[in-house]
């Protein structure tokens, strides 16, 4: 059976109907003597001013009456509004921020490669040779063989016959569930997983279901009342949860999709780089076969110090995404900068395994010290991503406010980002901080954790 979805909206097909879509309009013109849109007044069959005017003003609009209210709530409350702040020079695990120091818990750079030397020089060299952009998408003008060294390398890191590279990591994980599945297929996807993968399940037009967080009991549940009314099924997951810092149990999905005929999905986002000897990501950490994996998702802005996000797969999958994923298709193609970045980020993580040793240790360290003092650090391992669960957001917000007094930046994540009840501080542990950094800090949450009460004294 033939699959219609986007048949006109993508790589050669979707220039055909573009030329075709012209030609009809001229014709139109042509035969109406006129431009079309010209009209009377008179003509029209909805009176002037019909519309309630709260339709066309945006200071009323809900979601900034939400914003408004939640700035609001932090100025009564004495509190620092903590988004978008403005940061000076960061190395990962430090930042400057007006004229002082801080150590940073808020980066992603995991193997602490950003600003690495040797990525900036061939940073520098690649903007000498090619400029700062590709100027176009690579379906028409824009492909260049620095897009192909890259997906070489990234699809070497999984064993697999291909790669694809995206300008944005969330478009990612948007455009490939949304192209690859539609209507008559299912997704099931992790309860607390990324905005970009439940976007893209939203967007693709399948049935869908979440199931609870990591419990393969529930996701078989779905599977054994649904699997057989649908073509594809899709079971998509976070390798390494971004907010909670556990991780999926590969070779479990793996057994699942096996025996139920499905598609396996994983977003390797804060995988790369964390997990494994290597820091190839969730496969190596279980000793699983990566081919046993149908779709690798990962971005290029963590640990690979760039910007953007990559598919490893089967030729199939790869040639349908490269025609069809707007994602990819109608956007410009990956700029040689951060393409340069990428590459030289690829190779240091290959040559330098000792910075996947560090950010493990210091990642396991951090967790002992909150561990030990009773903090609540949720279903966090020791993987780069360890929250500290405040169960309040005026909580987090204030014990944010209060550690970036005493030289500490680490962002909240407060409703309705997550619920009330699971409000936290979300600290980003990197192969730099030091053991220094690492203990100072887990003292000042001690003694600012039972300032409010969330343990003992």
């Amino acid at each position: 059976m033939t699959d219609s979805k986007n048949s006109a909206g993508g790589g050669l097909s979707g220039l055909m109907s573009l030329a075709s879509s012209i030609k009809a309009e001229k014709a139109k013109e042509i035969s109406s003597g006129g431009t079309p849109g010209t009209f009377a007044e008179k003509d029209l069959m909805i009176p002037r001013d019909a519309v309630d005017p709260v339709y066309l003003d945006f200071q009323r609009h809900p979601l900034l009456e939400n914003i408004l209210a939640a700035r609001s709530f932090a100025t009564a409350c004495g509190i620092r509004v903590p988004y978008f702040q403005e940061m000076g020079i960061t190395d990962g695990d430090r930042v400057i921020i007006g004229d002082r120091e801080y150590i940073n818990y808020s980066s992603y750079n995991y193997l602490g490669l950003n600003r690495h030397p040797l990525i900036s020089r061939n940073v520098y060299e690649a903007a000498k040779l090619y400029g700062s952009s590709v100027g176009a998408s690579r379906v028409v003008a824009g492909e260049r063989t620095f897009h192909r060294d890259l997906e070489k390398k990234l699809a070497a890191l999984y064993d697999a016959p291909d790669a694809l590279a995206f300008v944005s990591g969330h478009a990612t994980n948007v455009s490939v569930i949304s192209t690859l599945f539609g209507k008559g297929d299912l997704i099931l996807y992790d309860a607390l997983s990324h905005n970009s993968i439940i976007e893209g399940v939203k967007l693709s037009g399948a049935q869908y279901f979440p199931y609870a967080h990591n419990s393969m009991t529930a996701l078989r549940q779905i599977l054994d009342k649904q699997r057989l009314r649908y073509k594809r099924t899709l079971i998509v997951t976070e390798g390494l949860f971004s907010m909670d810092g556990d991780i999926a149990d590969l070779p479990e999905f793996i057994r699942i999709k096996k025996h139920y005929g499905c598609i396996l999905m994983i977003d390797e986002a804060h995988s790369l780089g964390v997990l494994g000897k290597r820091g190839r990501g969730l496969y190596e950490h279980w000793e699983c076969d990566p081919a046993d994996t149908d779709i690798w998702m990962g971005t290029l802005s963590k640990t690979l110090a760039g910007c953007g996000g990559y598919i490893a797969a089967r030729q199939d999958i790869t040639d349908i995404l490269r025609y069809y994923a707007p994602g990819f298709v109608y956007s410009v193609g990956l700029s040689p900068v951060v393409a340069a970045a990428v590459l030289t980020a690829l190779d240091l993580m290959a040559a330098e395994p000792e910075r996947v040793a560090r950010v493990q240790h210091n990642s396991a360290r951090f967790l002992e010290l909150l561990k030990s003092a009773g903090i609540n650090t949720g279903h966090a391992l020791g993987y780069a991503v360890i929250p500290v669960i405040t169960g309040s957001s005026r909580i987090a917000a204030l014990l944010a406010a209060d550690l970036f007094k005493e030289g500490v930046s680490v962002h909240p994540i407060i409703h309705p980002a997550v619920p009330d009840q699971e409000a936290r501080l979300r600290f980003f542990i990197t192969a730099d901080h030091t053991d220094a950094d690492l203990e100072q800090t887990a003292e000042l949450l001690k003694r600012l954790c039972r300032k409010y009460r969330l343990i003992p004294d």
